[in-house]
């Protein structure tokens, strides 16, 4: 059988093709992937396709057989259940990693999502407005961070010794810090956590989908402006819709 991933280069899309490359690494035999780049710019999230497999319209997607499974946190647990490794434990210790998981999906996603949404793709915005936001989301964001220095304390992954699917979760977001002009660099043990995580083989072949190796770590201008133009279009109060 063939698993289905419809995805894109984003924080959350980076979440799955990781999982599917650290599930290689930890020696999963996993069925054939079929993996289909979705084209937020051109609005192919809204094909009816894909809107088939997510009412939601959101990336990532995963087809199973018969079952489509939406968000990637619940991509995530959904791959590590039905193919155990050591990303999740099965017994009484998964609830140490599963509540991380869903505190990236509740705090971490949101929080730096609108701090870069504010920051590098309202430019139609007045200043005056975006302040408050920028303010706002930043402070949270900062706090964010703290929260995870006192996760880690001196463990190197977030559940400890084990990188886990709550590393998965949290790195594709925290690793744009840069791009999002969160500056992290107050808590050392954050940012040589995000360099722990980034020097994985596996972290390194998912964040890799969607863009050339040599731009992995540092976008050309054109790929920056790529994404601002892509982000700004998605951001924008125009492309809201009130139905599906």
């Amino acid at each position: 059988m063939t698993l289905e991933l419809w995805t894109s280069p984003t924080p959350n899309g980076w979440k799955v093709t990781i999982m599917v490359e650290e599930m290689k690494e930890a020696g999963v035999s996993l069925p054939d992937l079929e993996m289909r780049t979705i084209n937020l710019m051109e609005g192919e999230q809204f094909a009816d396709d894909f809107t088939a497999r997510n009412l939601n319209q959101k990336i990532p997607v995963l087809k199973d057989g018969e079952r489509c499974i939406i968000e990637s946190c619940a991509i995530l647990q959904y791959m590590a259940e039905k193919y155990p490794s050591s990303l999740l434990p099965l017994d009484e210790r998964k609830w140490d990693v599963l509540p991380w998981v869903y505190w990236q999906a509740a705090n971490v996603g949101p929080i730096f999502g609108n701090k870069l949404s504010y920051t590098r793709y309202m430019e139609d915005v007045e200043d005056i407005k975006k302040a408050h936001p920028i303010e706002r989301f930043n402070n949270e964001a900062l706090r964010l961070t703290s929260v995870l220095d006192k996760k880690l304390g001196d463990a190197p992954f977030v559940c400890g010794d084990t990188f886990t699917i709550a590393d998965i979760a949290i790195y594709p977001w925290v690793r744009g810090w840069k791009w999002s002009k969160v500056n992290i660099t107050k808590w050392p043990r954050v940012t040589e956590w995000v360099d722990r995580v980034r020097a994985r083989p596996g972290v390194e072949r998912g964040i890799s989908y969607g863009v050339p190796k040599e731009e992995i770590d540092k976008w050309s201008k054109e790929r920056k402006a790529n994404y601002a133009k892509s982000g700004a279009s998605i951001a924008s109060n125009q492309s809201l819709k009130d139905s599906i």
